[in-house]
């Protein structure tokens, strides 16, 4: 079994200035899926450009929207790729989680950015 990413960067200068640039977008964490990584209230900025020049990649944390509730924007990570490049997401709290295990995979083409950083 692969051993997971417990840490994510805290949010930098260099961040701050790509967010003011419009080159990253802040979200809130409002869900349980991804503790203890993400706690609810945690925000986070995400790269809406990172999948442009390379594919995403597994143990990535991605943004995407729900495939059932286009009004419902969620974050999850990326476990498994498929070679058609769909991606199978879960949440790192597998018992709290609704993800790829109950609703197939998501196309990259769909995913809305990966995460970069979070504000402690």
């Amino acid at each position: 079994m692969r051993h997971r990413k417990n840490i994510l960067p805290k949010t930098n200068y260099r961040e701050l200035l790509l967010l003011l640039l419009r080159r990253r977008k802040r979200l809130k964490i409002t869900g349980r899926s991804m503790l203890p990584l993400l706690q609810p209230g945690t925000e986070i900025l995400i790269d809406p450009h990172a999948y442009y020049k390379s594919p995403p990649r597994i143990d990535d944390i991605v943004v995407t929207t729900h495939p059932h509730d286009s009004q419902l924007t969620i974050v999850k990570r990326i476990t498994a790729i498929d070679p058609q490049g769909k991606c199978f997401l879960t949440g790192d709290n597998l018992v709290a989680s609704k993800d790829s295990r109950h609703w197939g995979t998501v196309s990259s083409q769909d995913i809305i950015g990966k995460v970069t950083s979070c504000f402690s």
